[in-house]
């Protein structure tokens, strides 16, 4: 120690820490701050994945259900169809019938 310290100096370097303190207090609550918002936003993506997979979820399943569906009305849909042909079938063998017995009938069978 060659030199002493005045106290001056000293006080100098008090009020130079504390305007440094000062500053690294308030870029800590800033960036403490800055990282709240980070971790609400990476809070909200990780929500909102969430509910992605769970519309996925839900999307497949009602596509499975559609084409469930699509089987059962082909099926309704060829029911009805298939009746309505055997209907004309029995029309068309009735009126067949009927030319045939009429032919019959004059030719004197």
């Amino acid at each position: 120690m060659d030199t002493p310290v005045t106290h001056r100096e000293l006080e100098e370097f008090r009020r130079l820490m504390e305007s440094e303190n000062t500053q690294l207090k308030q870029e800590n609550d800033r960036q403490n701050h800055r990282i709240e918002i980070l971790e609400n936003s990476l809070e909200k993506m990780t929500e909102l994945a969430a509910s992605v997979r769970e519309l996925a979820v839900s999307m497949k399943s009602m596509k499975d259900e559609q084409s469930r569906q699509g089987k059962q009305l082909e099926q309704i849909e060829g029911r009805d169809g298939e009746k309505w042909r055997k209907a004309m079938g029995y029309i068309g063998t009735a009126i067949l019938g009927a030319v045939l017995a009429i032919v019959f009938a004059k030719i004197g069978l």
